[in-house]
Parts: structure tokens; C-alpha cells; sequence
């Protein structure tokens, strides 16, 4: 007898289809934009203690602190508080609820919308930019960008410089030893100079004496002129004939810088050249 031959039936079961939830654009937040109100640019404010100081919380007190007034005339009380619109005490109206002052962690932060007490913080207090100052980073930057456009000149000035120049300008900071520097040597430290001191480097450049300055402290140490004991009197080494007397309220150095040019001083410049080794 055959066996009677089993037949499946296969059941389709259909995927549930996830329905995505359409996507909200989400509108871009508008970032407040900064007013000038009487002067005062209305924007959030950082304040930081100086001296890096950070303690975990630091109360300022602002009760019993005076601001003189240019335009009055005369010192006014000054306080913080929650509720009144100006920062002096003889001109609030009503109940007074006094504020408080507390960095954290040496940091104070202080938004757009209390504008008296950034006032106070930025300009009424007596401890103003000696206890804490306010933190600028644009203004920072701006400075920054300025002093290294200022090294980079002094520095890119410093590289061309003529060697006569560069020993004139090392000799106003290490003396007599800039004799025994080589060349390179000199290089090196008027650039090293250029980056620590620019202003110095590029005022140097432009003094008409530094290098007249030079020549006479040369022409003394290599005993072509003689200068006196009391640096007062300033004459041939060769012969002894006198050339000069030092004003005794000038540098002597700087007065025979003077002296190269007038008419005297300029024959006996050109002779002392020739002579320098």
C-alpha cells in the first residue's frame, strides 16, 4: 500500500515596512548680535583674576566702594545690585537688592543683558585691571599680530644689516667684547637681539650716531685717539694734540659721535677710517 505523500504549504509572511519619520529642518539658531547702547557695546563678558590666580570661589565686595565722577567732580558710591539701572547709590529708586561678585575658579562670567554689572566690573570698581581684568581675546589677538609683524621686521632688518651696522648696534649691549665675535657669530646674537628687542634693533637702525658712536669707541680701543682719564678731553694718541673736550653733562662716546660732524670732526673722521683695522 503506498504512503500517501505529505504537500507543505508555505505561508508568506510579509516584512513590516519601519516608516521613517520625515525630517524637520530645524531653523539655525540666530546668534545674538553685538548693540553699542551709550557707548557700551552690549555682548557677554570674561573676567579673570590676575596673576593667574584660580581659586575654587572669590567674593568681591562692592559695598562701600567709590568711583570719582570727572563730570561731578566728586566721589559716589558705587553697588551692585539686581534691580536698579545705574550703578550709583544716590541715584536708586526704591527697594535695593544687592548683588554679589564671585569668581570661580578665577573666572567670572558675566552676560549680555547685566550690563551695569559689567560697568562696574569694567569700569567703576577701584580694583579694576589691578585685581582682575577683562578677558579680550580680539583685542589680544589684534596685539599679538602686531608684535610679530614688529619682530619680523626688526628681524628681516636685522638679516640685510651691514656688518659695520650689526657691530655698531652689538656693541650698545655687550661693549668692547663684540672685538673678539666673529662675524657669524655677531649675526646670530643681532638676530637673536632683533627677536627679544625689536623695538630696540629698528630705533638703533635709525640713530644717525650709532655708527659714528662705534668709530670713536673702535678708534680709543685700538689707541688711534686717547681719551682721557676723567673722559673729558679727547686726543691724538700719535702726537697728544688735543682734539676736544667732553661736555660734562654728556656721554662721552655720544659727544664725540656729536663732534664727527661738524667740520673739524670730519677731517679728523676720515683720517681715524683709514687707520681703523
Amino acid at each position: 500500500m503506498a504512503k500517501k505523500q505529505e504537500t507543505k504549504t508555505e505561508v508568506a509572511v510579509e516584512t513590516p515596512v519601519m516608516e521613517v519619520p520625515p525630517v524637520v529642518k530645524q531653523p539655525k539658531r540666530k546668534e545674538p548680535t553685538n548693540r553699542v547702547i551709550d557707548g557700551w557695546e552690549v555682548r557677554d563678558r570674561v573676567y579673570k583674576l590676575k596673576g593667574d590666580l584660580t581659586p575654587l570661589s572669590y567674593h568681591v565686595g562692592s559695598r562701600g566702594k567709590y568711583y570719582f565722577d570727572e563730570e561731578k567732580g566728586y566721589e559716589r558710591e558705587i553697588l551692585l545690585t539686581e534691580n536698579q539701572n545705574t550703578p550709583f547709590v544716590d541715584e536708586f529708586k526704591g527697594q535695593v537688592r544687592p548683588g554679589r561678585i564671585i569668581f570661580r575658579n578665577g573666572v567670572l562670567f558675566i552676560p549680555r543683558n547685566k550690563i551695569m554689572a559689567q560697568k562696574i566690573m569694567s569700569i567703576y570698581h577701584p580694583s579694576v585691571n589691578k585685581l582682575w581684568e577683562e578677558d579680550k581675546p580680539k583685542e589680544v589677538a589684534v596685539t599679538q599680530l602686531e608684535n610679530l609683524d614688529h619682530q619680523l621686521d626688526a628681524m628681516i632688518a636685522a638679516r640685510t644689516m651691514d656688518i659695520d651696522t650689526v657691530e655698531a648696534i652689538m656693541r650698545t649691549e655687550v661693549g668692547s667684547k663684540v672685538t673678539k665675535m666673529t662675524s657669524k657669530e655677531l649675526k646670530r646674537d643681532i638676530l637673536i637681539l632683533a627677536k627679544e628687542r625689536p623695538s630696540l634693533v629698528l630705533s638703533l637702525m635709525e640713530d644717525d650716531n650709532i655708527h659714528l658712536r662705534n668709530i670713536g669707541i673702535k678708534a680709543v680701543e685700538q689707541n688711534i685717539l686717547n681719551l682721557s682719564g676723567d673722559q673729558r678731553t679727547l686726543s691724538y694718541t700719535s702726537n697728544g694734540r688735543k682734539l676736544m673736550n667732553i661736555p660734562f653733562d654728556e656721554h662721552p662716546y655720544s659727544a664725540i659721535a656729536a663732534w664727527f660732524k661738524t667740520d673739524e670732526g670730519m677731517e679728523i673722521l676720515k683720517t681715524v677710517e683709514k687707520q681703523l683695522v
